[in-house]
């Protein structure tokens, strides 16, 4: 469009929630403007990637970038939406450095729900979801996912069970007891609607938990090895462990 050349490479990605149709025009948020203005200095022009979850990658173009508005031109589209595999991450909250880190990480392998459980023994109850909702939009950015995770408000692991769909496995991540390794569980299971991954708090779970767990139809326990992990490490853990044998692993990353 307008000689535009849409085979330069972005200067950077960014979650839009515009509908991105070619040629239609984007404004920025102010922290967006801010972003491209002062820290990474663009000028009309120049190339950005944008993605809403739900319209794909587009390749728009700076058309007006000043102190009061920035405004995106949307030229041709990059890649097309491709849902992916529902991957739930329920986890205890923790400190506010371990719990960043656990929405990073989990948002580079693949988690598509942030789901923050109260338990009997979770040290921290304060979840700013917003925080964490910008921490994942960041992070899928610069991963180059098509869509961001959600993150959920934080309910009880009681009404958590009771939401749980029967046809979705929940894999509850053991440190003791009767547990199989989840590399041998994952290569059997069938996930077609989805997975649901549990990572109990500092401290473990009580055993009233424990005997919910065990009486739930679609709980299993499975075990990432020998060593007991932080609760930010057993989650990537089990994440890269799902996805190199039952996820995307194996895929490769679109040519650029």
């Amino acid at each position: 469009m307008d000689g535009a050349d849409t085979t330069a490479k972005p200067k950077t990605r960014l979650f839009a929630p515009d509908d991105l149709t070619p040629g239609a025009s984007v404004t920025l948020s102010a922290d967006q403007r801010h972003f491209l203005r002062s820290v990474l200095r663009l000028r009309p022009g120049d190339a950005v990637a944008l993605f809403n979850g739900r319209d794909g990658e587009v390749w728009a173009e700076v058309e007006e970038l000043g102190k009061a508005r920035a405004v995106l031109r949307i030229r041709a589209m990059r890649r097309p939406f491709a849902a992916p595999p529902e991957i739930h991450l329920l986890f205890a909250p923790i400190k506010k450095s371990a719990l960043d880190f656990l929405i990073q990480k989990g948002t580079e392998l693949g988690v598509t729900d942030f789901r923050p459980i109260l338990t009997r023994r979770t040290q921290s109850d304060r979840v700013r979801i917003d925080r964490l909702s910008a921490t994942a939009t960041e992070a899928a950015e610069q991963c180059e996912r098509l869509e961001r995770p959600t993150v959920h408000d934080p309910i009880s692991l009681e009404a958590a069970l009771q939401a749980w769909p029967d046809d979705r496995p929940l894999l509850v991540c053991a440190e003791a007891g009767e547990a199989r390794p989840l590399g041998a569980v994952a290569a059997r299971l069938d996930a077609s609607n989805g997975v649901g991954f549990l990572i109990g708090p500092e401290g473990g779970f009580a055993d009233a938990e424990l005997q919910r767990l065990a009486d739930a139809p679609f709980c299993q326990s499975v075990g990432l090895g020998p060593r007991i992990l932080r609760a930010e490490t057993a989650a990537a853990a089990a994440l890269a462990i799902w996805q190199s044998v039952a996820g995307d692993g194996g895929d490769r990353p679109p040519d650029r």
